[in-house]
């Protein structure tokens, strides 16, 4: 069986993570827009304070950082900072060819771990609780990343 294929269970449960990663990822653009919408605020760019049909009544204070927002912005790049490595060491971990239960632990844990972490930002938890959060998941990409290179020094390729 091909590994990187849907036909392996192991792949899919990779799938649907990643899936469910890049979609809480892109939410997160449109949670920060909703959330300026909501205090006509936060904006950064200067243009962002001309009349516009969406902003009839622009003002300079609406360039002012708003917690809110950034807020959120600071959740969103949390994710850009750890995303990319739950993306490529898991594919490289699929390959390695783990059993389903240790692949179904190690994804869907990560993406508990993320959304719990989301959930503590979001509303202001303390910084040791998003800690650790952030550290149940960094732990899982580490566990996956010494498998894949146990896995690959151990195909032969270093004798």
């Amino acid at each position: 069986m091909n590994a990187l294929s849907f036909g392996n269970p192991v792949f899919a449960t990779f799938a649907i993570a990643a899936t469910l990663m890049i979609l809480k990822a892109i939410s997160m653009s449109w949670l920060t827009v909703a959330r300026m919408m909501q205090v006509k605020g936060g904006y950064r760019s200067p243009e962002d304070i001309k009349k516009t049909p969406l902003n009839p009544n622009p003002n300079p204070a609406q360039l002012e950082p708003d917690e809110r927002v950034d807020r959120i912005r600071r959740i969103q790049l949390n994710d850009l900072e750890n995303l990319p490595y739950f993306l490529f060491v898991g594919l490289l971990f699929v390959i390695t060819e783990p059993s389903l239960l240790l692949a179904q632990l190690l994804f869907y844990g990560y993406v508990v771990s993320r959304l719990l972490h989301f959930c503590a930002y979001f509303t202001a938890q303390t910084h040791d609780m998003r800690a650790t959060l952030w550290t149940i998941g960094s732990l899982m990409l580490i566990f996956m990343a010494v498998k894949v290179l146990l896995h690959a020094l151990g195909s032969g390729l270093i004798e």
